[in-house]
């Protein structure tokens, strides 16, 4: 039987954020993903978290300032790995660095940023938002602080409905974002949104 690549019909690149506040496994469900989507023949650019390279301060003392770099970074990230491959999975979305962004000025869209942000969201095909279900863990670089995560989460709840139609999400918890989580389901989900399809792993062989 052919491979996985020769049956899957891939029209044009596509693009997954995986996002959520700090400390949920994105980055882990992000490489469970790509990892799925390469045995299926597909290539893959992660896009990495780009607000660990913020030369303005990050955590509960990040400014409007500090927050609007994430933005304007992750945009030229995307807009850089987008072309590169089958797919781009992102580890954050615009989606999420905004809700930073208006909790850093509370609640305040300081810069005006709120039409591109929008316009922006509408070219992801897919985004996958993990709930915080895990405590959070120091990694050295992100806060440990329960109430700021809620922060952020509560206005992620706000903004995200009207940021993303609820047929391009895939909601879990941080604790499902293992490599036994059905991927290969969103990856499904990935290829519908483009008008293409994946072979199912137990139809490679």
């Amino acid at each position: 039987m052919p491979g996985p690549r020769a049956a899957t019909v891939w029209p044009r690149h596509a693009k997954i954020a995986f996002i959520g506040s700090h400390g949920i496994r994105k980055t882990s469900a992000l490489l469970a993903f790509a990892a799925e989507a390469q045995r299926a023949g597909l290539s893959v650019e992660l896009g990495r978290e780009v607000v660990r390279d913020n030369p303005l301060g990050i955590n509960e003392s990040a400014t409007g300032e500090a927050q609007l770099w994430v933005l304007v970074s992750q945009i030229r990230q995307e807009l850089v790995l987008a072309p590169k491959a089958d797919v781009l999975a992102t580890d954050r979305g615009v989606m999420d660095n905004f809700a930073y962004y208006l909790r850093s000025a509370s609640g305040v869209d300081e810069f005006a940023v709120e039409p591109l942000i929008r316009r922006w969201s509408q070219t992801y095909d897919l985004v996958v938002r993990l709930l915080p279900d895990v405590a959070l863990q120091a990694d050295g670089v992100r806060s440990t602080n329960d109430a700021f995560r809620d922060e952020v989460e509560a206005i992620l709840d706000r903004v995200l409905p009207e940021l993303v139609p609820a047929g391009r999400m895939v909601t879990l918890r941080a604790s499902e974002a293992t490599s036994r989580y059905d991927w290969f389901a969103v990856l499904a989900r990935l290829a519908e949104a483009i008008g293409g399809t994946v072979l199912a792993p137990d139809l490679w062989r």
